[in-house]
């Protein structure tokens, strides 16, 4: 299993940069996971829009769902339009993306299909198990798993028992931590932070974390270190371009 990281700034992209957005791979099939903000321009120079097998979405806030639109008008706007896109999320949380546009050639070419966060399906190769995990709006934790491999995502949620139910023993936790040691009052039960990042990860026992949806500006080394004062294994920072190859002998 191959994830590739498009995009992983929180709430908007920096100067050239993007917000969340991760190719996970495997046996073939690509999948999609968060299309936010200015992924696709990223994701188009890896592999063309029609070869995008399915999308998955955590939750409808636009840094995590807006650059859908963009992608479908590119598999659309051809002379051999792409066959219609399955995309998974949470009951209206494609609604306003899916409105944006008006453009006849658009109708028709996302096949939407909706879960309720706590439910087990499948995607192509991926065994998907899902949480609801805290955020100021409804957002699905995912479980990603093919062959004995697993990548679990938080989508974007403040700390909870369930993440780590949903974590264990993962190989690669890929958490949101927009802030580095503590959450503004404003956003405790909405957001995470890197340092409570690291105690969930320890208590999953995951095998490897990624820090994701860290705001622009923020210094990436000090989060890492921060999540590094519990968890003791490998910690990444998602920054767009990196890839990491899982269960390879």
């Amino acid at each position: 299993m191959r994830l590739t990281v498009l995009g992983g700034a929180g709430g908007f992209p920096g100067a050239g940069g993007a917000c969340s957005g991760y190719l996970i791979e495997h046996d073939g099939f690509r999948l999609l996971v968060d299309p936010g903000y200015a992924i696709v321009p990223r994701l188009l120079g890896i592999v063309p829009a029609e070869a995008i097998d399915a999308v998955l979405v955590s939750h409808g806030h636009p840094d995590h769902v807006a650059d859908l639109n963009p992608l479908l008008r590119a598999r659309a706007l051809r002379d051999d339009p792409a066959v219609r896109l399955p995309a998974y999320a949470l009951p209206g949380a494609l609604d306003p993306v899916l409105a944006l546009d008006q453009i006849k050639a658009l109708k028709g070419t996302c096949d939407v299909h909706t879960f309720d966060a706590g439910e087990a399906f499948s995607i192509g190769p991926f065994a998907i198990e899902s949480r609801l995990l805290p955020h100021s709006i409804a957002n699905a934790g995912v479980r990603i798993a093919a062959d004995g491999t697993s990548i679990t995502y938080t989508g974007d949620a403040a700390p909870s028992d369930d993440l780590v139910e949903l974590a264990d023993r993962t190989d690669l936790l890929l958490a949101e931590a927009t802030y580095v040691d503590s959450v503004p009052s404003g956003n405790v039960g909405a957001l995470n932070c890197a340092l409570e990042v690291g105690r969930q990860a320890d208590r999953a026992r995951t095998a490897r974390l990624m820090l994701t949806h860290l705001m622009p500006g923020t210094d990436r080394e000090a989060s890492r270190v921060a999540a590094a004062q519990s968890f003791s294994d490998r910690i990444d920072v998602a920054i767009g371009g990196l890839a990491v190859d899982l269960g390879e002998s």
